[in-house]
């Protein structure tokens, strides 16, 4: 291994006189040194990172010197006051956020810079769950009957298809009945998940580093929908007030058996081991609703709505894969309308061709025109991708998709006017099959009528509310933008004979567009053929 040249040229004196698996006390000057960090609190390890940009001291010698107090001072100044926000990259937190809808929990994972897990719906049976109920008035009873309907089907569903699966797939000798019966409980809990309204609840966990929790906090803040707002404020608050502490109780014994001996160590202890840990309450504290994304969606919709009237929503397949052709400025109006309406990317993008550059320049100045000092740019100025994937697919399916980071997402609002998707998967027995297939379509046609009854009630947010009896069934419209590698990625992974038969079919049919129009490059995808049938008890 090539040695690091020492410019002074010195001979550490203690390696030489000590044992020789003895460590040094401090690594000779010549050798790189690598540890853990274990213990700081957030803002103060960001405090103690930041200052390798401006000090010579080791991180050890940075940590021991500082206190929370001396963090605040030095983030107030240089995170808020000067704008440096990158100090707020190196602050990380985790977060456990438990019992908030479905709908609420696609919202607050929907950042470039997110990391976490969320409850599977394939491994656990959601019926005991419950749900969120929004503030309905004297439709509550409407939307509760509604919901409990979807989950009695959720149950009628998930038991039937069970028992036709096991009808169609005896138990190998080599399987035991433990692993046969959970293997197959997922695959019916993949068909049962269609019925699973929005307003289901889940829980997930979250690590974030504090910039990401500003904005993410900042964006619920600025929600049309009740819940996510009062979802932003507790993020807020959490981050702000003492964490929990994993070790609390048994440190709490600890301290008391040590104070027992010695009343002075023992305090010293308590104030070690149990003191208080705020997450970021500095780097939160200014986390307010942003007026950008506020006033821009509310102009952005109007401009979307005089531009397309009410023209009927033009047929799409499942997968569009957009060509590259149209300059950049139609992109980026085409872009900034799209999450405000219903209509495929094509549709609006030959509305948006068809204006004059002045018009379309009016567009574009929308999506700025409110932006503030520290704002980023919205997501639908992420421009110039050479993928662009417009997928219109199940709720439930784009909740996996939704998951992948290296792209540009833009989502449509949910609503009914797309119609639901059904559960088909090769070698799967089939709703009609399973004697379903009735169920199936009436218990849909009826949450749709209530859904459309409460979206037209006169109670306040009726529109946001009214989506929280939407089931995961129900297809959704979004925007994929990427560059070849994740495209590749995502068909690769999401086509795999264990993944749910609803992603599988949009990675194949993104495999299916890109070589089509790429026809060279299709030999570089490990791809699974979704149309054959597969063994339903490989996972």
């Amino acid at each position: 291994m090539p040695a690091t040249h020492n410019p002074e040229n010195k001979i550490d004196s203690h390696a030489t006189s000590s044992p020789a698996n003895a460590p040094a006390a401090h690594p000779p000057a010549s050798e790189t040194d690598v540890y853990a960090i274990h213990g700081a609190d957030p803002e103060v390890l960001a405090y103690a990172m930041a200052k390798y940009s401006r000090s010579a001291l080791t991180m050890k010698e940075s940590l021991a010197e500082i206190s929370s107090q001396r963090a605040e001072q030095f983030l107030n100044t240089f995170y808020f006051a000067y704008g440096h926000r990158s100090i707020a990259d190196l602050a990380h937190i985790p977060f456990a956020i438990e019992r908030l809808s479905l709908l609420a929990a696609i919202e607050l994972v929907d950042e470039t810079r997110w990391d976490g897990q969320e409850r599977s719906t394939r491994y656990q049976n959601f019926r005991l769950s419950g749900w969120f109920t929004p503030a309905l008035g004297d439709e509550t009873s409407t939307f509760t009957a509604a919901v409990e309907r979807l989950f009695t089907t959720y149950d009628k569903v998930s038991a039937g298809m069970l028992t036709t699966l096991k009808a169609a797939i005896p138990q190998p000798e080599s399987m035991k009945p433990d692993a046969y019966e959970r293997t197959l409980k997922a695959r019916a809990f993949d068909v049962a998940r269609y019925f699973l309204p929005l307003a289901t609840n889940t829980s997930l966990g979250q690590i974030v580093n504090a910039r990401t929790l500003e904005t993410q906090v900042s964006r619920l803040l600025t929600s049309d929908f009740a819940e996510i707002r009062q979802l932003g404020e507790k993020l807020r608050t959490a981050a702000s007030e003492p964490a929990w502490n994993v070790q609390h109780a048994a440190g709490e014994v600890l301290c008391e058996e040590i104070a027992s001996l010695d009343a002075d160590c023992g305090e010293r202890a308590h104030e070690a081991f149990l003191r208080p840990v705020k997450a970021a309450p500095t780097l939160v504290k200014y986390a307010t609703p942003n007026d950008y994304q506020r006033e821009t969606r509310s102009e952005l919709a109007h401009a979307a709505k005089l531009l397309m009237g009410s023209q009927p929503i033009a047929s799409a397949p499942v997968v569009d894969l957009l060509d590259g052709d149209e300059p950049l400025e139609v992109e980026l109006a085409t872009s900034l309308l799209y999450p405000h309406s219903h209509y495929p990317y094509r549709q609006l993008r030959n509305q948006v061709a068809a204006l004059s550059a002045n018009q379309r320049g009016e567009i574009i100045s929308l999506g700025a025109k409110h932006r503030g000092r520290h704002d980023e740019l919205l997501r639908s100025f992420s421009s110039g991708h050479s993928l662009r994937f417009d997928i219109l697919m199940d709720i439930g399916g784009f909740r996996d998709m939704h998951r992948h980071r290296r792209c540009v997402q833009l989502l449509q609002p949910y609503t009914d006017l797309h119609g639901y998707d059904e559960p088909i998967c090769p070698g799967q027995p089939t709703l009609a099959e399973a004697g379903l297939e009735t169920l199936y379509s009436e218990t849909l046609a009826a949450t749709y009528a209530t859904y459309r009854s409460l979206r037209d009630s006169s109670v306040p947010e009726a529109a946001q509310s009214a989506q929280y009896i939407l089931p995961l069934a129900t297809r959704c419209r979004s925007l994929f933008k990427m560059d070849f590698a994740e495209a590749l990625y995502i068909s690769e992974l999401r086509s795999g004979i264990a993944g749910h038969f609803s992603y599988r079919r949009v990675a194949w049919e993104m495999y299916k567009a890109v070589a089509k129009k790429h026809p060279s490059l299709a030999q570089y995808f490990r791809i699974e053929d979704v149309n054959e049938p597969v063994d339903l008890l490989r996972r």
